[in-house]
């Protein structure tokens, strides 16, 4: 069948490098789900396919998106036909951005008419990614010292509150002095602009003779080495993107962005007991698909339970998604970013 879609057929700007269109989209395989999407999520990792820093991005022309909500029309041979007519959150292997996608059938989570597509978004890529850190991978616990970079953005905002109810104190970070008030809603104790002085410096200064136990850093580069000096014994650094390489041009930016992240013996790790933990929230996804579908039934639950807030939500409009697009790639953004269509 034919869908109309965003799809990227070059690098660079918004503007240039989507393009509006009708694509074919194929029949759902024995164990997929075909979905007619009402509206699709942006994250900071289609930002970095945009520019050709995503590798795991599929080659051009191709249609971006990890997660969407809507209506399943069709089913696989091998799904269950009562899936027919749910309304789902879905996260999707790439191709959200279109008006019609397809994805597993164990990897969406049925939603109630009565919560919105902007407030369900959320849950899949921005909070998934952060309860798997915080509740999965290796649970936070009570009196951690936390330190939370990109403190305003998606998985940040999941991350304060989640480190909170785990009985956290929470260092947050962010570049913008416009975002501390909103940080601070979400309850992090401490709040530091790393534009205003040595972001290391800052935290020392808070920390006294006390060291950090996490950090949540989807930066990388120079970042990473510079967490890993500020955590104490059993100090997990969790990594989870690489939003520094979008300033590095050319490939001296790129070998100098890898050079900055430092090369680390795995004996130098265990004598100081501390940990590297890598996310990939895509091979997770291919990997263990019940894993997401049950960590955005989890999130759910906290919400109802109101035990967990949305983060901040700005809903554009399709015609708006050149301008969304540029907006969350130029850090201007806070919270969640959602494209309805038109």
């Amino acid at each position: 069948m034919q869908t109309e879609a965003f799809v990227l057929t070059q690098t660079g700007a918004a503007k240039t490098a989507f393009q509006r269109q009708e694509v074919s989209i194929s029949a759902p395989k024995s164990a997929e789900v075909l979905i007619e999407v009402e509206a699709f999520g942006l994250n900071y990792a289609d930002v970095m396919a945009r520019l050709g820093l995503y590798r795991e991005a599929p080659p051009m022309p191709c249609v971006l998106g990890y997660e969407l909500v809507g209506k399943i029309i069709e089913v696989g041979a091998n799904v269950s036909p009562q899936l027919l007519g749910k309304r789902v959150l879905a996260f999707t292997r790439f191709g959200a951005y279109a008006k019609h996608a397809i994805t597993r059938a164990d990897a969406i989570h049925e939603i109630p008419a009565n919560i919105t597509a902007a407030q369900a978004l959320p849950f899949a890529t921005q909070g998934v990614t952060a309860y798997y850190m915080t509740d999965i991978l290796a649970p936070i616990q009570p009196h951690d010292n936390v330190l939370v970079h990109a403190a305003a953005g998606g998985v940040g905002s999941f991350l304060i509150q989640l480190a909170r109810l785990r009985g956290a104190t929470v260092i947050a970070s962010t570049g913008s002095d416009q975002k501390l008030p909103y940080i601070q809603s979400l309850g992090a104790q401490h709040v530091i602009n790393y534009k205003k002085g040595n972001y290391q410096d800052q935290i020392k200064a808070l920390l006294g003779d006390q060291k950090l136990n996490v950090s949540y850093n989807p930066i990388g580069a120079k970042s990473a080495k510079t967490d890993l000096t500020l955590l104490g014994p059993g100090g997990r650094l969790f990594l989870f993107g690489g939003s520094e390489l979008a300033n590095r041009k050319g490939l001296l930016g790129k070998l100098k962005f890898l050079w900055e992240m430092g090369f680390l013996l795995p004996i130098g790790l265990m004598m100081q007991s501390k940990n590297i933990l890598g996310v990939n929230m895509l091979k997770l996804a291919d990997a263990q698909p019940l894993l997401i579908q049950n960590s955005m039934s989890a999130l759910i639950e906290l919400y109802e339970q109101q035990k967990l807030q949305l983060p901040e939500i700005t809903t554009y409009q399709a015609a708006a998604f050149f301008e969304a697009h540029d907006a969350l790639g130029a850090g201007l953004t806070k919270g969640k970013l959602v494209i309805e269509w038109d």
